[in-house]
């Protein structure tokens, strides 16, 4: 068997198992790493150096970026303001979501931007009692629209943009992409305001509903006991630390958090025995008993100049970005069996407040910080959100039983915002301007995000997704083989060949098409790196710039609307669209072949022949 013969074997085995997805993408982009040295036609060496490869170094750092931009809770506003902006218009709604989430996905992984919107947009469609399915087609036709934007908005560009500075070319600058993906976003949306109505009008599967912080204050009868104190500027408290006060037992006082600061510029501290009251601090108050009698508080507030403040049992939903609760379960196997609250240092250990109690599902009434802890005691405890993520790795003592639903939309740096949108707009400027590397650029911003604590390092590593690095460094060997073995030679001549005489636009024509065709049976990244040398291959043939045929090569990868495997922004949103496979072929297949046009039309006025 010859090398080329052995090589297009390979290929063809890789797309069958893609197509059938087994094994793993990845699985298989890493077997197809070790079969390629075997054939002879590239080294092992060489099979690995995607791996050193700038750009997957580059797509590590834009998942990076786009975690802070989650973190901070930069996303989580933008839907916010969508929600308010939209009302119950499903129009309105349809063209300010997929605006929105286009110019997110800009600048971070299209998949993640639709993880996010999705319980958005169902929350949404819920209320405004829209079936969900009329909603979710347009988020994921968006998400893959960001991908035309800018050269970092999706990993084929960089597959595409690669293969040029590998041949000897400039690569495309960062907006080399929008005079086309702004049109077909135009487009997009007047399709889908037309389209929606062919979508499956029934609504999505309900998802199980969780307990809401509201739910909970009322288990707990916490309204009743919370109490807002301020300390006033001649407070004899103001300066003094609450160890040294001690105000659990001499006042019956259990502070739950401290407000602190302006009211715009408020943030809340987790009270700890170092901390040192401040005049002016709003402290919350979980009531206490001694006994059968309840400590005077209002007596308390007048001995040490406090002012006491309206309160609200929806405190704790207010302030749910910044703090919030879970209910624990103390299992047979714990130490803290026996002991209380205070006895085992909760606040300590676990840098968390315990503001309720069950024996049972009987709530305990008296002071919940002195009760004993039985085997099967439910605790409700609140504080900083990553302290009760961390309760998530305790086995032994405590058992993480529940969290409410707003822990879904809590985001761990929220006041960060701003420096999380001044480092990526620093970031743009350095990669617009060519100041230094893209990928140096891209390094920068996520040191600098570490820096200003948008993102800590365990965050950052879990942000990046593995798996589609390791299936670009393993198909990108195939490029170099298919080249050496005169397979991206045989495939540009058969291409010129069919079209024999044809004008270059009806070129750019078939390449669209077959790499959307090819795109139905394995991902978008992988067809990018088989058709990227293709494409210039016919460009040299044509005696013509490379440019056009390498972006309608990236514009086709992004248009992988027609299929729920196509791309896995299309497989997220099949099950809250309630979809089957032919509404993405109805509703998909027509607006690739509109974006195909649209393409042809654009690319050569913009990137001429």
């Amino acid at each position: 068997m010859s090398p080329l013969a052995m090589v297009l074997a390979l290929l063809g085995a890789a797309v069958v198992m893609f197509a059938l997805n087994r094994p793993r993408m990845d699985v298989v982009a890493v077997i197809m790493m070790v079969a390629l040295p075997m054939t002879g036609v590239i080294t092992m060496s060489e099979a690995l150096v995607g791996l050193s490869d700038p750009n997957i170094v580059l797509i590590a750092a834009l998942f990076v970026i786009g975690e802070a931009l989650v973190r901070t809770g930069v996303a989580q506003r933008l839907g916010d303001w969508l929600t308010a902006r939209a009302g119950a218009s499903e129009a309105k709604l349809i063209f300010l979501l997929m605006v929105i989430v286009a110019g997110v996905g800009s600048f971070m992984s299209s998949t993640g931007v639709v993880a996010i919107f999705i319980p958005i947009v169902l929350r949404i469609a819920r209320n405004a009692r829209i079936p969900a399915g009329r909603l979710m087609m347009p988020l994921s036709m968006a998400a893959l629209i960001s991908g035309m934007m800018t050269l970092v908005a999706t990993a084929p560009n960089l597959v595409v943009h690669s293969e040029l500075m590998r041949q000897g070319h400039d690569g495309f600058g960062f907006f080399a992409f929008t005079p086309f993906g702004v049109p077909i976003l135009v487009l997009a949306i007047l399709y889908m305001l037309v389209a929606r109505r062919f979508l499956a009008p029934g609504p999505a599967p309900e998802l199980p509903e969780r307990a809401a912080l509201t739910g909970w204050v009322a288990d707990y009868g916490l309204a009743d006991r919370e109490h807002r104190l301020q300390l006033r500027a001649g407070s004899d408290l103001a300066g003094k630390r609450l160890d040294t006060l001690d105000l659990r037992a001499s006042a019956g006082i259990n502070i739950v958090a401290i407000e602190r600061g302006s009211r715009f510029r408020r943030k809340l501290i987790q009270p700890r025995a170092e901390t040192a009251l401040e005049a002016g601090d709003i402290l919350l108050i979980d009531r206490r008993t001694n006994g059968t009698s309840v400590y005077d508080l209002d007596a308390f507030a007048q001995a040490h100049d406090l002012i006491a403040l309206p309160v609200s049992g929806q405190w704790f939903t207010d302030t749910a970005q910044e703090i919030g609760m879970a209910q624990i379960i103390v299992p047979s196997t714990s130490r803290l069996i026996g002991k209380t609250v205070t006895q085992a240092r909760f606040r300590s250990a676990y840098d968390l407040s315990v503001i309720g109690m069950k024996h049972g599902t009987k709530p305990v009434a008296d002071s919940v910080i002195d009760e004993p802890l039985r085997p099967g005691d439910t605790l409700l405890t609140v504080g900083p959100w990553r302290a009760i993520r961390k309760l998530a790795d305790e086995r032994r003592d405590l058992v993480l039983l529940d969290l409410p639903a707003e822990s879904d939309e809590a985001v761990p740096a929220r006041h960060r915002a701003p420096l999380a949108v001044g480092v990526l707009a620093l970031v743009v400027v350095l990669m617009v301007w060519g100041i230094v590397p893209n990928v140096q650029a891209a390094l920068l911003g996520c040191l600098l995000l570490g820096l200003f604590r948008c993102i800590d390092m365990a965050g950052a590593y879990r942000s990046i997704h593995w798996q589609s690095l390791i299936l670009i460094v393993g198909m990108l060997p195939f490029s170099l083989a298919l080249q050496r073995t005169g397979g991206v030679e045989i495939a540009a001549q058969a291409l010129l060949g069919a079209l024999d005489g044809a004008s270059p636009r009806l070129v750019l024509t078939a390449i669209f098409a077959v790499t959307g065709l090819l795109g139905l049976f394995i991902s978008n990244t992988a067809t990018a790196v088989l058709m990227a040398p293709v494409a210039l291959a016919v460009a040299s043939a044509l005696d013509a710039s490379p440019y056009p045929f390498a972006m309608t090569v990236a514009l086709a990868a992004s248009a992988a609307f027609m299929t729920p495997v196509s791309s896995p922004v299309n497989t997220l949103v099949v099950g809250p669209g309630n979809y089957r496979f032919a509404d993405f072929l109805r509703i998909g297949v027509p607006f690739a072949v509109i974006c195909m046009a649209a393409s042809v039309a654009l690319v050569p006025l913009v990137l001429p022949f």
